[in-house]
């Protein structure tokens, strides 16, 4: 049989042609898939970092409504304040705010957390920096003067409103009273309080006298500072001991020449 030059070359090249194609259906899917591969790893991690973002512009939004709330509530009461009003003071819709919390009043106990989280953080600070339990104990209270002056009276009077608010403050305030009883049996100790009082009793009484505060119209004719105050150091100079009213007199007479210059600069504007 005569076999043709010119076929057989062709036969070479169509077998070579036939090799290399096998070679790139095996070689190909692997090459694409690598580039998917590769492909998908940027889109996730792409996918990642903006849901990073998102999670952390949402947390930041989230402190953002709690301050302005915070501070609304506490100058103009919780009553008064709208949902709205709160956006509009954000910048933000309506819909933003409550896709963040659901009700006011879920956005009024995230206030009060954030307070009770903000005193938790001030008590463990002042700790550490004091030297004795009265010192801690004026330290306290100066916040809480403080905290009383910038807080609208109608604040206390609208809580009660809210019971799931409300809850959380009355049982903060159990669990700080009993705090409050220890820290007056180690003044004891300290020499700084009197052996002979029934700190429990005091400490209940002095609860019920800012209640009476809350819910009486003696600050239409004292400021709410001025009765809050009588009703603190009168109540520690009655419990302390000659060495513990030395230290609360020292402390009263720093206290006022902070807080009558301010009070003097307020009311010459």
């Amino acid at each position: 049989m005569i076999i043709n030059p010119k076929w057989t070359i062709n036969s070479w090249k169509l077998n070579l042609l036939i090799e290399f194609s096998v070679y790139l259906c095996s070689v190909f899917p692997l090459e694409m898939k690598r580039k998917r591969k590769l492909h998908f790893n940027k889109i996730e991690k792409r996918m990642m970092t903006e849901h990073g973002k998102d999670a952390s512009q949402r947390v930041e939004l989230r402190e953002r409504i709690i301050t302005a709330a915070t501070e609304a509530f506490t100058s103009k009461g919780i009553k008064s304040i709208t949902m709205d009003d709160i956006a509009t003071s954000l910048g933000i819709s309506k819909r933003t705010l409550y896709e963040v919390f659901s009700d006011k009043e879920t956005l009024l106990e995230e206030c009060i957390l954030k307070g009770q989280k903000e005193g938790d953080e001030f008590l463990k600070n002042v700790l550490a920096t004091s030297g004795n339990v009265l010192e801690v104990l004026l330290k306290c209270y100066q916040r809480s003067i403080e905290q009383f002056h910038a807080t609208n009276k109608k604040f206390f009077e609208d809580i009660k409103k809210y019971p799931k608010a409300y809850a959380l403050m009355t049982n903060r305030h159990n669990q700080d009273s009993e705090e409050t009883v220890n820290f007056f049996k180690e003044g004891v100790k300290q020499g700084i309080f009197r052996d002979d009082v029934n700190f429990a009793i005091i400490n209940l009484l002095v609860r019920e006298q800012i209640d009476v505060l809350m819910n009486t119209d003696i600050c239409k004719e004292y400021s709410f500072l001025e009765v809050y105050e009588s009703i603190m150091f009168t109540f520690l100079r009655g419990i302390s001991t000659e060495q513990g009213a030395h230290e609360l007199e020292a402390f009263i007479r720093e206290y006022r020449k902070k807080v009558l210059p301010a009070d003097n600069d307020t009311k010459t504007k």
